[in-house]
């Protein structure tokens, strides 16, 4: 199932919920006793590489990444797990049983073969079900995984049913639970690394689909900053709303070995996939060179409650507006799903008043992976032009695609935007899983991590220059009549860019559901 494929999914239960009457919100019985993060050991790569950014640069600083291309989206989270020593911490939204998914878990087990421990959290929407047949399929996949000794699976807000009939009826009569997902990513190796982002793992997110692939960004970040991330790890694996895995139903099966996660015949003979797993000497050297190729600066890993008690608001929309209105000469801001209120635009206002530049970069309709959020994100174009923001939506034939987006050699059907980033003065920079819209801001829990770094903000700065680039998107502005147009080295139109009629007659039908289902 695609991102796109799970939002139709949510939304098809949620107009099914507006017609069914609710029941209590419930939660399965079967809670796991809580562990934390074990203290970072003294031996490692990755203990070496922190030794030395604290000798150059204090024991409260970390050194930074930005993992910009799809292909080093990959790269580095092999080379992270391959050269584990102690402990591997995930966290993620989606994991799709898919090539980079299966090649992911293989170097997960293989980890734990050598002994490192694992625990691995994954919001029970969907994890797995792209390549499985069914939930009970991926369930026993799992189940499996968990029943290696140095293995824990668990899962945020579990399905009381564990089949599709069942998770149908129970998506529309306890759906105020349902509703609230885990939207949070990052991975944590020995309590030193972390990678931080918007990237789940699937191959879009990687550059292996040749339908499409996103446009995203993940930091890489050694120091004090895996251990803030373990700090949110840490939260949210021992919150109610967490379980263990259920045990597959059937004979007890032994646990999965890495040799047992076959890959399918064209990932085993992808070429890409081929060069990761063929110079795992030259990946260690990656990490050995880590400190050279790094910004460093201090940094705060932000996050929601995994759970919200009535009437309370999430602390990453906050965070983040706070963190945009602090800004004293420029704000430039990339983020996939934008659908904001009326609050946002006095904000852009407020920064207009000031003197402030602010530039925008979302998707466009013709790069959208999910027309339902293009439905009621284009009545704001106007506003945020109107505020004195500049706004630019990524063109689905975007320049990037073929250096950035796409890993060779596939070569996809479009590009997505798919990152969440925000740059305030060229001097502080944010990164994370948060979109600007109603399902981030009120109903999923979200993460993120803000950097005070000149020199990491300066790279991010440069590299979203280029995105907003007439190659890369179209800037949206008022044409001599009033009405919005869309430029771009492409030329000039005075109707949103789509890739196909259907996508237009989408964009129409969404706008009949509310805009807080997405």
């Amino acid at each position: 199932m695609s991102p796109g494929g799970i939002r139709w999914w949510r939304a098809g239960c949620l107009l099914l919920a507006a017609v069914l009457t609710g029941c209590a919100s419930r939660l399965p019985a079967e809670r796991a006793p809580p562990s934390l993060a074990q203290a970072p050991h003294q031996a490692g790569p990755f203990a070496a590489v922190e030794r030395r950014i604290a000798a150059a640069q204090g024991t409260d600083v970390s050194g930074f990444k930005l993992l910009e291309r799809n292909a080093d989206g990959l790269v580095w989270r092999v080379a992270l797990i391959d050269n584990a020593r102690h402990t591997i911490d995930l966290q993620y939204y989606v994991w799709f049983g898919d090539v980079s998914g299966q090649l992911l878990l293989s170097r997960v087990v293989a980890a734990a073969d050598r002994g490192v421990r694992v625990r691995i959290l994954l919001d029970d929407l969907s994890t797995m079900l792209r390549r499985m047949a069914s939930p009970e399929l991926r369930d026993a996949l799992l189940a499996r995984v968990d029943r290696h000794p140095q293995i824990e699976v668990r899962v945020f807000n579990g399905w009381h049913a564990r089949d599709w009939a069942g998770r149908v009826v129970e998506g529309a009569t306890d759906f105020t639970r349902l509703n609230r997902r885990m939207h949070n990513k990052q991975m944590v190796v020995d309590n030193r690394a972390v990678v931080i982002g918007g990237r789940n793992i699937g191959d879009e997110y990687m550059g292996l689909d040749p339908e499409f692939n996103f446009h995203d960004l993940d930091v890489l970040g050694v120091g004090p900053v895996a251990r803030q991330a373990s700090t949110v790890f840490d939260r949210y694996w021992n919150s109610d709303w967490v379980r263990r895995i259920p045990p597959a139903a059937g004979p007890e099966m032994a646990p999965l070995s890495p040799q047992a996660i076959e890959l399918p015949p064209e990932a085993a003979a992808h070429p890409a996939l081929q060069a990761f797993l063929a110079d795992a000497e030259r990946r260690a050297r990656s990490i050995d060179e880590l400190p050279a190729a790094m910004a460093f600066g201090r940094s705060a890993v932000h996050t929601d409650a995994p759970s919200r008690a009535a009437q309370s608001r999430n602390h990453m929309p906050e965070a983040f507006r706070a963190l945009m209105r602090s800004a004293r000469s420029e704000v430039l801001i990339t983020n996939a799903y934008i659908i904001p209120d009326e609050a946002f635009i006095s904000d852009l206002r407020e920064l207009a008043g000031r003197g402030v530049k602010v530039r925008i970069l979302t998707n466009s309709l013709a790069s959208h992976d999910v027309p339902a959020v293009n439905s009621h994100y284009e009545r704001w174009r106007g506003p945020i032009v109107d505020a004195g923001a500049r706004l630019h939506e990524l063109r689905a034939d975007a320049a990037i695609q073929a250096e950035l987006v796409d890993t060779p050699p596939v070569r996809s059907g479009f590009v997505g935007l798919h990152t969440k980033a925000m740059v305030i003065d060229r001097q502080r920079s944010f990164i994370g899983s948060m979109n600007l819209d109603p399902r981030s801001e009120v109903f999923n829990s979200e993460m993120g991590v803000v950097i005070d770094s000149a020199a990491l903000a300066a790279n991010l700065a440069r590299r979203m220059d280029r995105d907003m680039d007439a190659a890369n998107s179209w800037l949206v502005s008022r044409g001599a009549a009033g009405g919005l147009r869309w430029t771009s080295s492409a030329g000039e139109r005075s109707s949103q860019p789509a890739r196909s009629f259907w996508q237009r007659v989408q964009n129409l039908l969404f706008k009949l559901a509310p805009a807080s289902y997405y």
